[in-house]
């Protein structure tokens, strides 16, 4: 008897979970076609974990099972794509095309390793600096770490004679890549626009605590613990797995070396460099001007198309972008539809004798470090979010949690929960496959790593949130 394949296991769980919750018993107070939504709900997020097909495919069927079985109307399953959102981060992915093709993006960590690579640490402190300032322009924390970064740390790791597979990782690549890894989390929090998926956690807040936690708000409440996380990481990480070569001129050399090969700063870079600069300055005055985010971003992609930076063909072939668009877009069309349904009101209604009497910021800070750990179940970051964030802010807020304060710890642990294993997220996903430190390790240096963000960021950053009002 032929054994089930893979892809026939991967299938049967997703299938089988949705089916289960289908043809279960609908609780009372729930409208069968809103039990039913719930179902195709979790077999999809099910399928982020299994992963039968990408994740654009399975929202599709999501979509065309509800609309086919007239579970929700098939005009409001496509609203979510008219999302401004949606159109944030297809906006953001085009952009960040642009940071790469131009050398950009290169041209920044190069220069960065230049000034302050003398020393492995300051190999470390360059690595920060340059996730720092790429994770406002570049939302995929995938293309930023792994597309731009992970690369240079692989060839400055072997600038300096560490390989992986030859016993001198420990000379400096297994540092580079635990400080590589670990900052690209720090910057994906700090940013709306560090993480694709971060928008869906904003787009929540409004939804459900009924507050304003858009780009501004986000980094305002993000920049000084995010500051002072990529101030300690590299000292963190030299404590943790201290490097054996401490002297890095050579990479430094070979930085030098590559500045030189690509020669003076390109008309293209110059004018992605103003770019940035103008997307930054628009984001962070909204107050006074009023255009909202997705609207700056795309004053960015028609700037670089008017200047002729990138080509129209170069924009179209973004397969990353609509991509995005999809499963974005069809995601948040489900959540909008699980809230206008009575799905989660039911679900915060169920849950709350459970935290009665208990005090709302005590609930709100439970259910972070529960959201936060529970990360080891899940092997994509989106997955977490669709999954939790929607039901958990709904608890708190029956709780009496501020809303402003539960918004800002599951916005920055999103992504900063990605720390503690080695499958959690794309850039992760590379930088362990780089080869310099083995599974058993990058889960004690996981675990030390949330330690250091919960510190961070229920120390530094609570106290930074309520100097800002928001508890």
């Amino acid at each position: 008897m032929p054994k089930p394949t893979t892809e026939g296991w991967r299938w049967a769980a997703t299938l089988g979970v949705g089916a289960a919750i289908w043809f279960a018993p609908v609780p009372v107070g729930v409208a069968p076609h809103a039990w039913h939504l719930l179902a195709v709900f979790t077999a999809t997020i099910v399928s982020f974990l299994t992963r039968p097909l990408p994740m654009g495919p399975m929202v599709l069927l999501a979509i065309v099972v509800l609309g086919a079985t007239g579970t929700i109307e098939f005009k409001h399953l496509v609203a979510g794509f008219g999302d401004g959102t949606v159109w944030l981060v297809v906006a953001a992915f085009l952009i960040a095309g642009s940071v790469q093709r131009t050398g950009f993006g290169r041209r920044v960590a190069l220069s960065l390793v230049q000034w302050f690579g003398k020393s492995t640490l300051g190999l470390g402190y360059a690595l920060c600096g340059a996730e720092l300032v790429l994770g406002p322009v570049v939302p995929s924390n995938t293309a930023r770490g792994g597309g731009i970064l992970a690369p240079i740390v692989q060839s400055l790791a072997t600038s300096l004679d560490s390989r992986a597979d030859d016993g001198t990782a420990e000379r400096a690549g297994s540092y580079l890549s635990l400080v590589g890894a670990h900052a690209n989390l720090i910057t994906a929090a700090m940013f709306m626009t560090g993480m694709a998926a971060n928008p869906m956690v904003s787009k929540a807040a409004t939804d459900v605590l009924k507050v304003d936690f858009g780009w501004g708000t986000w980094a305002l409440g993000g920049i000084v613990p995010g500051l002072v996380g990529l101030g300690l990481l590299p000292l963190y990480i030299l404590w943790l797995s201290p490097p054996e070569l401490r002297d890095s001129s050579a990479a430094q050399q070979q930085a030098k070396h590559e500045l030189t090969q690509m020669g003076a700063w390109s008309r293209s870079q110059l004018i992605m460099g103003g770019v940035f600069v103008l997307l930054l300055s628009l984001w962070s005055t909204k107050v006074l001007h009023g255009m909202g985010t997705g609207l700056v971003a795309w004053i960015g992609v028609l700037v670089l198309q008017l200047s002729q930076v990138d080509s129209w063909e170069d924009i179209t072939h973004n397969h990353k972008a609509w991509d995005c668009l999809i499963w974005l877009g069809g995601l948040l069309a489900i959540a909008n539809a699980l809230k206008e349904e009575g799905v989660i009101a039911w679900f915060a209604t169920a849950m709350e004798h459970r935290v009665e009497g208990v005090e709302g910021m005590t609930v709100a800070l439970v259910l972070a470090l529960v959201y936060f750990y529970s990360m080891y179940a899940f092997s994509m970051l989106t997955a977490h979010i669709t999954a939790m964030v929607g039901a958990f802010f709904a608890v708190a807020l029956a709780a009496g949690a501020p809303p402003l304060l539960t918004a800002a710890l599951f916005a920055y642990f999103s992504c900063l929960c990605a720390c503690m294993t080695n499958y959690s997220t794309g850039p992760v996903i590379i930088y362990f496959g780089l080869g310099y430190v083995e599974v058993g390790r990058w889960f004690r240096i996981g675990f030390a790593m949330s330690l250091f963000h919960l510190t961070i960021w229920l120390g530094v950053g609570m106290g930074w949130w309520k100097l800002l009002g928001w508890w």
